[in-house]
């Protein structure tokens, strides 16, 4: 009696799992195309917070480097203010000097208006080549400052 109850329980068993094997790979199949969907929208939120991330970024170097530019842009004046009583010998050197610092400065503000190139090895040769003309902006001037002290 032992034997045929064994029996039909693992002919039960082996007939479940063989029914439940049938549907898995078509239950597998959706489940994994779902997957790959719920995937390439994650992908695609990813993207588009990166490119905002990237947008905020661009923006906020572009406000930061008009501010600088800005700011030189009143040094020179002080500058030109400064250099109006000296004598005329010194005056023109400094004249000609000043003129080349701010012929820079207006050609950082061109070079920051005209960018608009999205890419972003492009964008990471414009910043930091900017950044680097910047610093070097900022070293003449205070190096002028330095010489007209004197």
């Amino acid at each position: 009696m032992k034997n045929p109850i064994f029996i039909l329980a693992v002919t039960a068993i082996i007939a479940g799992t063989m029914f439940n094997s049938c549907q898995s790979s078509a239950t597998k199949v959706e489940n994994a195309e779902e997957d790959l969907q719920v995937a390439k929208e994650n992908v695609d939120e990813a993207d588009m917070k990166l490119y905002q991330e990237r947008q905020d970024s661009i923006k906020q170097f572009k406000n930061e480097s008009k501010e600088k530019i800005d700011y030189y842009d009143a040094r020179i004046i002080e500058l030109k203010a400064k250099i109006a009583n000296k004598k005329t010998n010194v005056k023109t050197l400094f004249e000609s000097r000043l003129a080349l610092i701010e012929e820079k400065n207006n050609e950082l503000k061109i070079k920051l208006a005209k960018y608009s190139d999205d890419t972003s090895d492009n964008w990471k040769v414009f910043k930091s080549e900017l950044s680097r003309d910047m610093e070097n902006l900022e070293k003449a001037l205070n190096d002028f400052s330095k010489d007209n002290v004197k």
